[in-house]
């Protein structure tokens, strides 16, 4: 019977549980600022992890980027700690901006709803006034 999960996956949930706690508690550059760990991808040799990472604070999101890459080597040893793997992952740290981009659609979305109300409203009024000709 085959098993649900391949093993790099089962690590990848494991990385994104444990460094999400380890920058949380340990990691004290003031330069990291608020930021969650969206997703996590191992490659099938368990030698890279790309961890993406989104900020609450889009202007702050190189600053944590740089402070995160130089946490890295910090991280990665803690994670052995607790992952006890033989070989643990080297750490990329990616920006995620998947949520900037749904609340920039969400605006966009908002706009043209309004247009269309407001074209719409125009429309029934000049319907309803046919003396303006």
């Amino acid at each position: 019977m085959p098993r649900e999960f391949k093993r790099s996956e089962r690590v990848a949930g494991q990385i994104r549980r444990d460094l999400a706690k380890l920058i949380q508690t340990e990691v004290k550059d003031p330069e990291v600022g608020f930021v969650s760990l969206s997703d996590v991808e191992v490659t099938r040799d368990l030698s890279h992890a790309k961890v993406f990472i989104t900020v609450f604070n889009p202007e702050t999101a190189v600053t944590s980027l740089k402070a995160l890459r130089r946490a890295a080597a910090f991280l990665r040893t803690r994670l052995g700690q607790e992952l006890r793997l033989r070989h643990v992952p080297e750490l990329h740290f990616v920006h995620d901006d998947s949520v900037e981009q749904g609340s920039h659609i969400d605006e966009l979305i908002a706009k043209a709803l309004h247009a269309d109300k407001d074209g719409y409203e125009k429309t029934l009024a000049d319907a309803e006034d046919p003396d303006q000709d």
